[in-house]
């Protein structure tokens, strides 16, 4: 099975493969035009691989760590901001509190988003002109494209909602016209359906890492139901359905397997963003090169040294989070690190310093282990070989449960199979039953935040009152960051957002 891989090269077009582990470079001379670079099939494939390499620069890029699930976690009820002191990343910190100001806020993420975008507006816009393209090749990479792109624009979506919108690259100044986010969503609905109707996405991908109808099925019913679009939850139904009767995929009977270096892509991945040790180049000089994840690095244990690596202890996991499983929910043990308990059981000299907001516990799914940077060539730290699960095929099943409650429908059957893995007790099957039962599975996965918020239950939920360290209320205006300073400055008819 190939894998492909993410690079950066001059003006972005670096492609890896892992057909074994070799680097393929390709360098866009900055004085040939890209109408000129863009000129064979074997050129226009290494500008698709650049589309999608902005992908694998959330964990860190240009001197902050934003990874999609941590700064996802960070503001809902199970993850802490963690690190040495309150001082320390005051981005992960203030947007911890919902005290992010423009000045104090993850605007890396929206520079990877622009760029995303940019990249597949260059491979929409210079696929057709491709000489020597079979039309069916040309379909496909407008739909991976396409997807990608809707991807990039729901990341601004979900965290800045009123943003800059473009389908065609800007020339100078650079500056259009920003969009509400109702607007923004109707976008974004439009260029997944746009993709799908082209009909050319396998279910399930040839090459691991590539854009997948199940892929773009999976982030269509994500914007649809947090947007609350009653209107498009059946054909939303319809699409997980439909990933579920072409058996394709499966959940695993090894929770805790799923996140191991051996449980990549398995047969419960949907899709993930792909992490190589095997030659890594990443660095904190080149923190966009080709290579692994600092993130497990950045929550891992602070003293470990026997079977998990030395971390920097951000991210811990509350204790109310392992607390609400049930014995013998498979999911506790399997996704949450005990360190007392894994210390006194496994009768092993492993160590742990306890570092800022921390009650012991670690997110067991990402967390750094002994020797999972193997093969490394630039920084140690930086090269961990851990995918970032996106989508799993639990979640099709949750999301298909939810549904079909939404719809008045019984979607029990699809609750039954998560909750029979886990080994969960649970029998309600009400829209609030199937909420609890995303709390449990996706701990650390960047979906809690997202739910209460799209349920109404943020306001409620994430009081400080509730909270062992914050004691900051959400309220529906911290539902928006703030947009960079840096944005405001470049286009001042940019409208910030409530903060």
């Amino acid at each position: 099975m190939k894998k492909i891989s993410y690079a950066l090269c001059t003006l972005a077009v670096l492609l890896m493969t892992a057909c074994g582990k070799d680097f393929i470079t390709a360098v866009h001379n900055e004085s040939e035009p890209l109408e000129v670079f863009f000129n064979s099939e074997d050129r226009m494939y290494q500008g698709l691989v650049a589309a999608y390499d902005p992908l694998h620069w959330f964990d860190y890029s240009f001197g902050q760590y934003c990874a999609l699930n941590m700064m996802s976690d960070i503001m809902a009820d199970d993850i802490y901001a963690g690190g040495s002191n309150e001082g320390d990343q005051p981005v992960i910190v203030k947007t911890h509190y919902y005290t992010a100001t423009p000045t104090d806020v993850s605007g890396n993420m929206w520079t990877i988003a622009y760029s995303g975008i940019n990249r597949c507006c260059h491979v929409l816009e210079k696929v057709d002109a491709v000489p020597g393209m079979k039309e069916e090749t040309k379909k496909l990479y407008i739909a991976e494209a396409t997807i990608l792109k809707a991807f990039y624009y729901t990341v601004l979506w979900k965290f800045w909602g009123n943003v800059p919108y473009y389908d065609q690259n800007l020339t100078s100044p650079y500056i259009t016209e920003q969009l509400g986010h109702d607007e923004v969503y109707a976008n974004i609905v439009r260029t997944i359906e746009e993709a799908l109707a082209l009909n050319v996405l396998p279910m399930k991908a040839v090459q691991e890492g590539r854009v997948t109808k199940a892929m773009a099925y999976m982030l269509y019913a994500e914007v649809v139901m947090y947007q609350n679009d009653k209107t498009r939850y059946q054909k939303a139904l319809d699409y997980m359905k439909e990933i579920i009767t072409s058996n394709k995929y499966s959940l695993v009977s090894d929770y805790a397997g799923i996140w191991e270096e051996s449980g990549e892509w398995g047969p419960e991945s949907i899709f993930e963003i792909n992490y190589v040790s095997e030659g890594g180049l990443r660095d904190w000089g080149a923190a966009i090169a080709a290579g692994g994840s600092v993130y497990p690095q950045l929550i891992g244990i602070p003293g470990a040294s026997t079977d998990f690596a030395d971390g920097w202890g951000f991210s811990g996991v509350a204790k109310t989070a392992y607390d609400m499983y049930d014995e013998g929910d498979i999911r506790r043990d399997g996704g949450i690190l005990n360190i007392d308990t894994y210390i006194t059981s496994a009768g092993t000299k492993e160590t742990c310093t306890p570092r800022w907001e921390s009650e012991g516990f670690y997110l067991l799914k990402y967390i750094a282990r002994k020797n999972g940077n193997h093969g490394y060539k630039a920084s140690d730290t930086m090269n961990h070989c851990n995918n970032y699960r996106l989508y799993r095929y639990a979640e099709t099943l949750l999301n298909a449960a939810e549904l079909s409650v939404l719809l008045g429908q019984d979607g029990s059957s699809y609750l039954k199979e998560v909750r029979d893995r886990a080994n969960c007790k649970d029998t309600g099957t009400d829209q609030l039953a199937i909420l609890q039962e995303r709390h449990k599975e996706f701990v650390g996965e960047g979906k809690r935040y997202w739910d209460l918020v799209r349920t109404g239950q943020a306001a409620t939920v994430l009081k400080g009152s509730n909270h062992s360290f914050r004691t900051n209320d959400w309220t529906e205006s911290k539902k928006y960051w703030p947009i960079p300073q840096s944005e405001i400055d470049k286009d001042p008819n940019l409208v910030q957002n409530n903060y």
